[in-house]
């Protein structure tokens, strides 16, 4: 069970043209929203990632508007923990259990959620905030994580593990949230 000061979320590559070939993107987009903010209801730090934005673009500007206050860390590896400043940054939050997000689910989520678990970080892959650009990469990336020693999980799911019990401030937020 993930525990809310144990918690990490990692957004990962959700950018310009790619972002939008993604399958399913409009529930893709939508979950991302609904899951960052509710990151923000509980206070879990969210380290967000993009893959040579120069080429890439920006990360979708759906999904960047949830992000004030925070910055995107570019990359050039497909993993994340191959990143000097994600792992500085990611070491220095003292957080091991990883929510991963992002795309594409078979390339630079699954190395990144493979990388955390070698290191032995606790990784859950948010089955309705990653996606590749055909619904069998995504599949064949939540199965690869999940072979490598991961776990799956979705919004609504990880929401109430965090919150553990159906009362107080932040579990109200949460429900206006997702209804």
């Amino acid at each position: 069970m993930f525990a809310i000061d144990k918690t990490i979320m990692l957004l990962i590559d959700v950018q310009g043209q790619l972002s939008q070939l993604m399958y399913e993107k409009e529930k893709l987009f939508r979950s991302l929203g609904t899951l960052i903010q509710g990151m923000k209801i509980l206070e879990v730090p969210i380290i967000w990632m993009e893959q040579i934005p120069k080429n890439l673009g920006p990360t979708t500007e759906v999904v960047s508007k949830y992000l004030t206050g925070e910055g995107p860390i570019e990359k050039f590896s497909f993993s994340c923990c191959d990143e000097p400043q994600f792992m500085d940054k990611f070491k220095k939050a003292g957080r091991t259990q990883v929510l991963l997000t992002g795309i594409e689910t078979h390339i630079c989520v699954f190395q990144t959620g493979h990388d955390l678990i070698q290191q032995g970080c606790e990784v859950q892959v948010v089955s309705d905030c990653v996606s590749s650009r055909t619904k069998e990469n995504n599949e064949i990336g939540i199965q690869r994580i999940v072979q490598s020693g991961g776990q799956v999980t979705c919004v609504e799911m990880i929401f109430f593990e965090l919150l553990k019990a159906a009362q107080g401030d932040k579990f109200k937020q949460i429900i206006k949230l997702i209804k």
